[in-house]
């Protein structure tokens, strides 16, 4: 874990699942609520984990003027108000088509077939790539505020 603490603390699992359930949902064709069911059953072990590692290392990447406890306080004042505030709907490009059936896989909702493919070397290497794509955009959801 090379995030701070202080970041689950603040992007807990509910503010994650909130800030990627409208993409999800579009790209599934789902309600809502379905969503988020399914993003909360995928965030439960080690895929939260990696999304925040992926998201610190963005929003380190992102700036040269704030210190980390300014990153957090960025954060902590962009979740201030409306935590739970749904993002926005981000372009499904195929790394985040990657990042949505890594979810899947997590969630229990995808195939066999999609986790043999996940377990291969180049979808391992896609998998990647979606996971950072998802964190460069966690990390823009939970910086765009105050």
């Amino acid at each position: 874990m090379s995030y701070p603490p202080r970041l689950a603390h603040l992007a807990t699992r509910a503010v994650v699942v909130a800030k990627l359930v409208p993409t999800y949902a579009q790209a599934h064709r789902l309600d809502e609520e379905e969503a988020a069911q399914r993003l909360t059953s995928a965030m439960t072990g080690r895929m939260l984990a990696a999304l925040l590692d992926t998201a610190w290392t963005a929003m380190r990447g992102n700036t040269k003027r704030l210190t980390d406890d300014g990153l957090l306080e960025k954060v902590a004042g962009t979740l201030s108000e409306r935590p739970l505030r749904p993002g926005r709907v981000a372009e499904v490009t195929p790394a985040w088509s990657a990042f949505l059936v890594l979810t899947d896989l997590e969630a229990g909702t995808a195939s066999d077939a999609a986790r043999r493919v996940m377990e291969s070397p180049e979808g391992r290497r896609r998998g990647d790539e979606g996971m950072a794509e998802a964190g460069r955009f966690l990390a823009a959801e939970l910086t765009r505020g105050k």
